[in-house]
């Protein structure tokens, strides 16, 4: 079985590239068409997975970071605004990373990660994790997240980060 427009012709002159890759004239779309596809299908995980994260300013993302902005005062008694390193919602449940400061960014205080729920239209706090490394129900790694899910069956493991699903 011979493979034709596979294979380069004999007489196909080389395309000479920066670094000194060579393919042959008549493999270039071919090695396009793979590089298209990779970055098409690359593209639309991390898009799905971006869909997840509600946009800066959008009544969800608001609602999520109230909630918990709600939980830090009534633990710390602090008045916090939040940078978010990371936030997923999905069916109802929601998981944030923030690194919290005073509202006027003076101040800095320890990450606050934590698992939220939508109960009732509002979004309330039903975890949030110590950061002990020694502690085994502390936020030490995926194990902590596999408790999770043992706690709460009903959480998508989609708004865990990459690292914890």
């Amino acid at each position: 079985m011979v493979l034709e427009g596979l294979w380069p012709a004999a007489d196909a002159q080389p395309v000479r590239f920066i670094g000194g890759c060579e393919i042959m004239q008549k493999n270039r779309t071919l090695v396009l068409g793979v590089i298209m596809l990779a970055l098409c299908l690359c593209t639309d995980v991390q898009a799905a997975d971006s869909n997840l994260t509600p946009l800066p300013g959008s009544p969800l993302r608001k609602a999520v970071l109230d909630a918990l902005r709600q939980e830090v005062k009534r633990i710390h008694g602090l008045d916090v605004v939040f940078v978010v390193k990371h936030l997923k919602v999905k069916n109802g449940w929601a998981w944030a990373h923030t690194l919290p400061q005073s509202p006027d960014g003076t101040n800095r205080y320890e990450d606050v990660s934590a698992l939220l729920q939508l109960q009732d239209g509002a979004w309330t706090v039903v975890e949030i994790p110590c950061g002990e490394a020694e502690n085994p129900d502390c936020l030490n790694g995926p194990e902590y997240f596999s408790g999770l899910k043992k706690r709460f069956p009903g959480v998508p493991t989609e708004i865990f980060p990459s690292w914890a699903r």
